[in-house]
């Protein structure tokens, strides 16, 4: 068994890559060799500096970095990608190879599909978003601020002004969506979902042929004592700041509760977080190592109130795992692992819902209840690393004897 793991970054500048990274070293942790290819830059993440993992840099930039008729052209079809990875591919390959892609919409391009099916090798994607059927990869409306209810590529979805930067960039991921269609179309390969919420979403739209299964992502952290919740915690929010991530919704949510909040990451909805909630503490990003002392230090709660179908968020898992209580959108999947009114809450996606939710954290011994009942319920079953490897590997085993019955 050898395994290509593709994503356009190698460092952890997003969920995906994140995601890619750490499966690729938890897969050489278990004696599985992984070659690891990425589209952008040279550069790489520490956690990929083992003897079982050879990187691959293409060198490329990404696409929407370019000028947008460049990125147009790029994005919708990226001939150098290509060819570079269809060079790489064939470096790579060994008997017993298979393919893992995580991530294609920053670099990469609707190409990657073109060069992996050339090259006979198996292909698992995982659905990290949903850009395999929707266009903007979220089923949200950025025009409206609301989930999308739209067939994806039908005719109301081609004209709706639903993308987050500007019609023109709709028009590219329209026509890379055709593009991509176009390479999938009748070829029976593998997907990961990672969580129910995600599976349900795109499920219906996936190409028909196209075999579905369900791991979660691996989360990264050491178990380490439970957190001390003190009437000092705060209301956290951690991840990206922008409106479909629910950031500006917890920002009015703890304003109306009178919770004190902090805010820790970055993103284009700053400013706005900062007038719906001038009291609000803003950091930067911290590093992955920094992440679980950060919650366990500063949390009261954390809240990841996404307002699109959000795979995930990592953040959810994150929390529990150091014992401090989350209240989670109803629209997220990673809330599927919240059991209400024990480890968290789940509420819609509403400033309303979410600032009653908090008002009910106000209570110290509510939340240190529910903040060990999360540590218990996470550390019963963790999605550690070693639990994703095994997963994927089984996986991987099932491919193999799939391709060696086809054979013979």
């Amino acid at each position: 068994m050898h395994i290509i793991v593709l994503a356009d970054y190698a460092i952890a500048d997003g969920g995906a890559p994140k995601v890619a990274i750490e499966s690729a070293r938890a897969l050489a942790d278990c004696a599985v060799p992984v070659t690891f290819i990425h589209a952008v830059g040279d550069a790489g993440d520490p956690l990929l500096d083992h003897p079982g993992i050879t990187r691959i840099g293409l060198g490329l930039s990404d696409v929407w970095s370019q000028p947008i008729h460049k990125a147009a052209l790029n994005g919708i079809w990226n001939r150098t990608a290509s060819e570079k990875l269809t060079a790489a591919l064939a470096r790579a390959a060994r008997p017993g190879s298979i393919v893992h892609l995580h991530q294609w919409t920053k670099a990469f391009s609707p190409a990657v599909f073109s060069a992996v099916r050339a090259s006979g090798l198996p292909l698992v994607a995982t659905m990290h978003d949903y850009f395999l059927a929707c266009p903007t990869g979220v089923f949200y409306r950025f025009d409206t601020h609301q989930p999308c209810t739209l067939k994806p590529l039908s005719g109301a979805c081609l004209f709706a002004s639903c993308d987050p930067r500007s019609s023109a960039h709709k028009a590219i991921r329209v026509a890379r969506s055709m593009a991509q269609n176009n390479a999938i179309a009748g070829w029976p390969f593998d997907v990961v979902h990672v969580s129910d919420r995600g599976a349900a979403t795109i499920a219906p739209y996936l190409p028909v042929g196209v075999r579905q299964h369900r791991i979660d992502n691996p989360v990264t952290i050491a178990q380490g004592p439970a957190a001390d919740i003190t009437a000092a915690g705060r209301m956290l929010y951690l991840g990206r700041f922008t409106v479909e991530k629910g950031a500006v919704l917890a920002a009015e949510a703890a304003h109306a509760a009178g919770m004190p909040a902090l805010f820790v990451g970055e993103g284009p909805a700053e400013a706005a977080i900062r007038a719906a909630n001038p009291a609000a503490e803003i950091r930067s990003w911290v590093k992955p190592a920094e992440v679980a002392d950060l919650i366990r230090r500063e949390a009261r709660v954390l809240v990841a109130p996404s307002q699109w179908p959000e795979t995930g968020p990592l953040t959810i898992y994150e929390a529990m795992a150091v014992g401090v209580p989350v209240i989670g959108s109803s629209m997220s999947g990673a809330a599927e692992k919240i059991r209400p009114l024990e480890t968290g809450l789940i509420v819609p996606p509403e400033a309303g819902a979410l600032a009653t939710a908090l008002r009910s954290l106000a209570s110290l011994d509510i939340a240190r209840r529910m903040g060990a009942a999360a540590y218990a319920a996470y550390w019963a079953k963790p999605p550690s690393p070693q639990n994703h490897a095994s997963a994927l590997i089984r996986l991987y085993a099932g491919l193999s004897s799939r391709k060696a019955a086809r054979a013979a």
